[in-house]
């Protein structure tokens, strides 16, 4: 009830007027350059933040579990990582204006040793600044999720891999990675439809000077000046539509896996 009714009553309203008569205008407005260039920017940041965040990630979650580190590694980098994929929203955007703002503590502390970011090119509002604000989610949740695959990955395999003579890199080349592609580009997926979808981080981060996707579908429905609700389902079934094929392939992808983590 909560998720498919209100799906489809965006789906409904994307192809009425404000009469509720049917017509494809919204749909065809959504060619629009300004509405094309948010899709755009916001599939150049999911993209980015679901890639980086997925490498990173990764690479965490290999080293906790399979790097020879403490047994309080894993479980504390599990329980942070459990809290810091849910932390986004006013708090996330405001912790990183106070921390690399143009008077955040990152900032001035670099400044204060002959290093302005600012003057190097960066700006936390921009599309990199929204992008590293994204990856303070994005990394937790690529471990969270990506860890059981690695747990998947048995001693076993290294071991009769070493007895038949296979180097390190071949052991990784030709079981681990194999083994955990399936479920790595699930992930990606995941983590692209993830950041996709946010609006509240964006919106407190950037404002309306980065308009990526649920930004102007925000002032479609609720703008003063750009009120047009049923363009604004229009532009909500474009991104159903992309989260939707997402999770399409996530799935499979994911069902592809689990046979390993049996």
């Amino acid at each position: 009830m909560f998720l498919i009714l209100p799906t489809l009553y965006l789906i409904l309203g994307a192809f009425q007027n404000a009469d509720g008569v049917f017509t494809l205008e919204n749909i065809l407005e959504l060619a629009q350059p300004t509405i094309l260039a948010a899709y755009w920017i916001s599939i150049k940041v999911s993209v980015a933040s679901s890639l980086l965040g997925a490498f990173i990630g990764l690479a965490i979650a290999i080293a906790i579990v399979r790097g020879g580190l403490p047994n309080w590694t894993r479980s504390a980098t599990l329980t942070f990582s459990g809290v810091a994929s849910q932390f986004a929203g006013v708090p996330l955007a405001f912790a990183f204006l106070a921390t690399l703002g143009r008077l955040g503590l990152v900032t001035v502390l670099l400044r204060a040793v002959g290093f302005d970011l600012y003057q190097h090119g960066f700006n936390v509002l921009s599309f990199w600044g929204l992008t590293l604000t994204y990856l303070y989610f994005q990394i937790p949740l690529m471990v969270v999720i990506i860890t059981p695959a690695i747990d998947g990955i048995r001693k076993e395999w290294g071991e009769a891999a070493a007895t038949l003579g296979a180097t390190q890199w071949q052991y990784w080349q030709m079981v681990v990675i194999p083994v955990i592609w399936p479920s790595f580009l699930g992930t990606v997926i995941l983590l692209f439809a993830n950041a996709f979808g946010a609006i509240a981080t964006a919106y407190a981060l950037t404002g309306s000077s980065l308009n990526i996707v649920p930004i102007v579908l925000y002032a479609q429905i609720r703008g003063d000046v750009l009120h047009n609700a049923n363009l604004g389902y229009a532009i909500a079934f474009g991104m159903i539509f992309i989260t939707g094929l997402a999770n399409v392939f996530y799935i499979w992808f994911r069902t592809r896996s689990e046979r390993w983590l049996k």
